[in-house]
Formats: C-alpha cells, sequence, structure tokens
C-alpha cells in the first residue's frame, strides 16, 4: 500500500545553498508562487470591463468579495476594520487556492505543513497585536485584564488570559494544518485500498467519490475559519473585547 506521508514530502525544484544555508525552491514554493499567480489572474479576469450586467466570473467574484467584507464587518468591528479589508480578503483567498490546489491530481496542498500555517499564523498575531499597541499604547494590556475583575483572582485570571493570547497562532495554525493533512491522508489510504481491491471496489469507490466532495467542503471552510478567527483576534485589537 502506498505511503499516505509521500504526498507530503517537500522535494527541491531548485537547489539554493548560501553561506550553508538550504533556501532551495520546492514544490511548496511552487504551488505558493503557483496560488498567488492564479489569484491575480482571477481578479484582472473577473474584473476586466466590468459592466452593469455582470459576467460569471465578475458575478463569482463579487459574491465573494461581498462574502468576505461581511465577514469582516460583522466579526471585527464594523466600519473601523474596513480599512484592513484588503489584508484579511487576500489572507483568505491565500488559504482557499492553497487548499483548492492540493485537491486537484498532481497538487501539492502547502496548507498541509505546520511551517506555512504557522507562518501565516504569526503574521496574523504580529500584525493583530501591532495595531492594538498602536491604537490603545500601553492601554493594550487591559485586554488581559476585564473591566470589574476582582483583585483576588485578577492574577490567576491575567496568567491565563496571556497564555491564551500567547497560543492564538498556534491554535490558528494547527487547526487549518490538521484538517488539510488529515483529510488527504484519509483520501489517500481509502484510495489505495479501493485499488487492491480491484472489480470489488466499486462500494469504496463511492465512499471516496463522498469524501472528495466533502474534503472541498472541508478547504472552503478551513479558509472561512482562518478568515473569521483573524478577524475575532482583529476585534479585539480595535476595540480590547
Amino acid at each position: 500500500m502506498t505511503n499516505p506521508m509521500h504526498q507530503f514530502l517537500i522535494k527541491e525544484l531548485i537547489p539554493i545553498h548560501i553561506a550553508g544555508y538550504n533556501i532551495s525552491f520546492t514544490n511548496s514554493a511552487l504551488f505558493m508562487v503557483l496560488a498567488t499567480c492564479l489569484i491575480m489572474l482571477i481578479q484582472v479576469w473577473a474584473l476586466r470591463g466590468q459592466t452593469l450586467i455582470p459576467t460569471k466570473i465578475q458575478a463569482l467574484y463579487e459574491i465573494g468579495y461581498e462574502f468576505v467584507a461581511g465577514v469582516v464587518h460583522d466579526n471585527a468591528g464594523g466600519d473601523d476594520a474596513r480599512k484592513f479589508f484588503p489584508f484579511i480578503f487576500s489572507l483568505f483567498l491565500f488559504v482557499l487556492m492553497g487548499n483548492m490546489l492540493g485537491m486537484l491530481p498532481y497538487g501539492f496542498t502547502f496548507t498541509s505543513h505546520i511551517v506555512v500555517t504557522f507562518a501565516l499564523a504569526i503574521m496574523v498575531f504580529l500584525t493583530v497585536t501591532a495595531i492594538g499597541f498602536s491604537r490603545h499604547g500601553m492601554h493594550y494590556f487591559q485586554l488581559f485584564c476585564p473591566a470589574g475583575l476582582p483583585i483576588a483572582v485578577a492574577p490567576l485570571v491575567i496568567l491565563v488570559e496571556v497564555i491564551s493570547y500567547l497560543m492564538r497562532p498556534i491554535t490558528l495554525s494547527l487547526r487549518l494544518f490538521v484538517n488539510m493533512m488529515a483529510g488527504h491522508m484519509i483520501l489517500k489510504l481509502f484510495g489505495a485500498f479501493t485499488a487492491m481491491m480491484g472489480l470489488w471496489g466499486f462500494a469504496p469507490l463511492a465512499f471516496i467519490v463522498g469524501m472528495t466532495a466533502f474534503e472541498f467542503f472541508i478547504a472552503g471552510l478551513q479558509a472561512y475559519v482562518f478568515t473569521i478567527l483573524t478577524c475575532v483576534y482583529l476585534n479585539d485589537a480595535l476595540h480590547l473585547h
């Protein structure tokens, strides 16, 4: 049976070694570049020659735009968060495209690697923290000490809040990484099992078709979850909730 972990192997495409550091261009980097290029191409294609009656691709793009705009407005603090919409929308499209590219034959899911998801999560964490301090200064520390907190329990609550805050990039990255990796492993295992059964593999094949459709749903859902949690963290930074 094929090893289900082989699909996650990082392969060097263009070896680059400088001063003892390996900064080679890999299959993961290739699909990240591909995802970025596809996002830009889709945007150019969708927005070229905008008409009163939108084309199908324009309508689809506008639906996605309005959807993320609604998420930002409802979860990141309304009009105060509007200026951060380009960042959140770009993040959503990048994660979504990375998830979807991994569903294609011979594709590579770079969001199934913790180093990628953690890099995205730490970028969100540092950006939100910088926004919080730039907006509130040292008052941003009030986020760890809710108003009206009894002095007797303040040290414990503050400790819990600080730990919870510092765990944000870890939980944010693990959630995306684990879901994408687990789904692809299940598809690989059942695919190999179906191939081993030969002509008797009709039932497993039907299950795989259903699982593939479900995995497409998960790919979109995880991009949405990553985005909405980013909005929640941004809302805390803007309003100290």
